[in-house]
């Protein structure tokens, strides 16, 4: 009896270690460095993923923490393409879920290295988690309250009564001035005759001033002068600064800042406005451009929710729904008239002028304005002012060319100085 009694303790143990080490296998999740996992996550992942927002890719931060098998997830960061081509439910899943787009292969990542990174965005997701729980305990489950200060409506009713107190403060004081003159008048103190003749005579005494004024032709002239003098300066200018625009800021769709994109992050003015060094034109962007950057950065900054709103787009998705479009409606700043005809290639590829030259410090801005007066006696100051760098220049060895053909004797016609060019007549 005691040997069997060994026996079944010994078989007892080996099978509670058995569950033990399976339990662990079944639940524990990959145990690695964090701090390593997080440089590994922004060198090679945050193209795509964000620990708590589905861009390109899911939200890590879920997606890792409801997926238990470590092992699996080694082998899709490793070689995604090897689960798909085998046809693994889970990666098939994933891969028809995101359009058949299929995520980059890590073969490079030892199991250790995709371990931190696993661990990293579990860590990650659980502090986010803790935050919101935290955030809605505290405040019985909603939003803090957010201190705005008075209403608008509280100051103009204390303005109201603030001018309905100082109404009724100088009524009260006529009323109490008009009941003192009638007590002084009752007791025969105050003789209003007399103050009416001094008014009068003051009253006389002032037209009489004014009369003689009148007579006075030299000051009548000198006055009519001035008079003539300031109207017609006030016209001058007036006419003068008719359509000119220095200064115009108008409200735009989107708050687009300039500082931001032209100054801190020194984006060229080219990337953009890519017509400014090929075309007349110098061309407002399309928000295609800005989907560039913005299908990943900022998504949650209203401003690029209007961006996806105009274009019909889906950041969960990842998709463009052409019904829900619309156009952006820019408001134009730069305005000339259509009897002027200005080129930007001219200016800008030819002549390699800097576009702060017209625009001025645009990378300063934060909203764009109109700096430039943008008048005929402006350019024509910048045309007599700026110098001309023939070398290099293709134009101008062109000219150059001609002029030496008529120093030769030789003949030029309007075409070779580029005469027959469709922007010579028309635009």
């Amino acid at each position: 009896m005691r040997n069997i009694s060994l026996i079944l303790k010994r078989f007892t143990r080996s099978v509670l270690l058995v569950a033990g080490l399976a339990s662990l296998g079944i639940n524990a999740h990959a145990e690695g460095d964090p701090a390593k996992g997080e440089a590994i996550f922004k060198a090679k992942c945050t193209a795509c993923h964000k620990i708590d927002t589905r861009m390109v890719g899911p939200a890590l931060g879920p997606q890792i923490t409801e997926e238990t098998d470590d092992a699996y997830l080694t082998k899709w960061i490793q070689n995604n393409q090897a689960l798909i081509a085998a046809k693994n439910p889970k990666a098939l899943k994933i891969y028809n879920e995101y359009n058949q787009a299929g995520m980059t292969v890590f073969a490079e990542l030892s199991d250790a290295d995709v371990a931190n990174v696993i661990t990293y965005a579990r860590t990650e997701w659980k502090k986010l988690q803790e935050e919101k729980t935290k955030g809605g305990g505290a405040n019985g489950g909603g939003a803090a309250a957010e201190d705005k200060g008075p209403s608008s409506l509280v100051i103009w009713g204390l303005l109201g009564v603030i001018v309905i107190a100082f109404i009724v403060i100088l009524v009260l004081n006529k009323v109490i001035a008009t009941l003192e003159r009638l007590l002084l008048r009752s007791k025969g103190l105050l003789v209003d005759e007399e103050e009416e003749t001094a008014d009068e005579k003051a009253s006389v005494d002032r037209l009489a001033t004014v009369k003689k004024l009148a007579k006075n032709k030299k000051l009548v002239f000198f006055v009519v002068l001035c008079g003539t003098i300031a109207m017609g300066s006030w016209s001058w200018v007036t006419m003068w600064n008719t359509n000119v625009h220095s200064g115009y800021q108008p409200v735009q769709p989107i708050k687009y800042s300039h500082k931001l994109h032209a100054g801190v992050m020194k984006l060229e003015c080219q990337y953009c406005h890519s017509g400014a060094f090929k075309s007349k034109n110098a061309s407002i962007p399309s928000l295609n451009v800005c989907m560039n950057c913005h299908k990943a950065v900022k998504t949650e900054s209203p401003e690029i929710q209007k961006i996806y709103n105009a274009l019909g787009y889906d950041p969960q998705t990842q998709k463009y729904d052409s019904t829900k479009a619309k156009p952006m409606q820019w408001v134009r700043v730069h305005n000339l008239p259509d009897l002027a005809y200005f080129n930007h290639s001219q200016h800008v590829t030819v002549a390699k002028l800097e576009c702060q030259k017209c625009h001025g410090q645009v990378q300063e801005m934060q909203e764009v304005y109109q700096y430039s007066p943008l008048t005929m006696k402006w350019c024509i100051q910048c045309h007599r002012r700026t110098e001309v760098n023939a070398k290099g220049n293709a134009y101008y060895d062109q000219v150059l060319a001609a002029h030496d053909k008529i120093k030769k004797g030789e003949k030029v016609t309007a075409a070779v100085l580029g005469g027959i060019e469709c922007a010579k007549c028309h635009y």
